[in-house]
């Protein structure tokens, strides 16, 4: 089971980045997806999840509005839109495939909002 991020880096407040989650070694289609955060000091925390079809979502009130999460199937990848982001957005953003008390995890990538 591989989950591998990408497209992090630097942006200045109120810029945009989009994170990719490939996976590998599993049934993608069937696992809930899920991105999480956990900034310096800080426990980790949900940020956003989507259905294993695609149609529902969840975002934590801290991002509703400003960040889309989104999946393609036939890809095996999960994707994190994330606009207007604030330094508050400072973080390690990492990938989850949840089914039942399954959880895999992604290494993670970090996100730096500074001028």
């Amino acid at each position: 089971v591989l989950l591998v991020e990408s497209g992090g880096g630097l942006v200045q407040p109120g810029g945009s980045l989009r994170l990719s989650c490939l996976a590998s070694g599993f049934t993608f289609s069937s696992y809930v997806m899920s991105w999480y955060r956990q900034a310096p000091g800080k426990e980790r925390e949900l940020v956003a999840t989507v259905s294993s079809d695609g149609w529902t979502t969840y975002y934590a009130d801290t991002v509703k509005g400003r960040f889309t999460i989104s999946r393609v199937n036939t890809k095996n990848t999960v994707y994190f839109q994330m606009n207007s982001l604030q330094p508050e957005g400072t973080a390690v953003y990492y990938c989850k495939a949840g089914k039942g008390s399954i959880a895999y995890w992604g290494q993670g990538t970090q996100v730096t909002v500074s001028s």
